[in-house]
């Protein structure tokens, strides 16, 4: 029988601001645990992710839903609000691209990203 752990993504990412690897699992918990060495930092998160789930289940709470990518299918499209002046903003900015506003926002959100 496969772990209810292993439903969940794990994420372990360098902090520049910290100087360490960071340790969490969303939707699940937060970041959690952090140390210098990614091995390290990656056993100590399935750890408490078990943890995590044994203490819900024994409560009889509810775990929210694992989202892992490669069990669910994004359709690329999602609505984000924000404030009129960053909407008239951006519009400007793309245009001045000579790219449509979904272009232009996609680019930009990919260089956080990636």
């Amino acid at each position: 029988m496969k772990k209810k752990s292993n439903q969940y993504l794990k994420i372990v990412e360098w902090s520049e601001t910290d100087q360490c690897y960071i340790g969490s699992a969303p939707p699940l918990i937060g970041n959690c645990c952090h140390g210098k060495d990614e091995a390290k930092v990656y056993c100590e998160l399935c750890g408490i992710v078990e943890e995590w789930i044994a203490i819900h289940e024994q409560d009889g709470r509810t775990l929210p839903e694992p989202i892992l990518p490669m069990n669910k299918e994004f359709s690329g499209r999602f609505v984000l609000r924000v404030e009129p002046s960053l909407h008239k903003a951006l519009a400007v900015r793309s245009l001045q691209q000579g790219k449509s506003l979904n272009a232009y926002v996609s680019e930009k959100l990919t260089e956080c990203v990636f």
